[in-house]
């Protein structure tokens, strides 16, 4: 089994900063691509950002300048950071990996999602 498990999220105001993180453990035995996305209510998940495992990242239109992504691969974690934060950041996150298991399986997993909120 393997497990994502995001931290960071809170209740920021408007220009603002936090920083995401997500870890992942269990039964791995290569991360490829990271990254993260997004879900507002009423609205469907969107790209973030994500970041393969030799560090080649990209970002969603509407976040680019403000977020970065980094990773961790000897800890098996992804960071989001995130600056000048605007009310339409508001969002519940989540991580996701695209990985291969000790069993040989290639898949991908999701983390249950961290909230955050940006309001003055």
């Amino acid at each position: 089994q393997v497990q994502l498990v995001e931290s960071g999220g809170g209740l920021v105001q408007p220009g603002g900063s936090l920083r995401l993180s997500c870890a992942a453990s269990g039964s791995i035995f290569s991360i490829y691509a990271m990254g993260w996305f997004r879900q507002a209510p009423g609205k469907q998940r969107e790209f973030v950002a994500g970041i393969t495992s030799g560090g080649t990242t990209n970002y969603g239109d509407s976040v680019k300048g403000r977020f970065t992504i980094s990773r961790d691969n000897a800890k098996n974690t992804v960071y989001l950071q995130m600056n000048s934060l605007k009310p339409e950041d508001t969002a519940v996150y989540y991580c996701h990996a695209d990985l291969s298991t000790i069993a040989g399986q290639i898949t991908n997993y999701w983390g249950q999602g961290t909230q955050v909120a940006v309001s003055s």
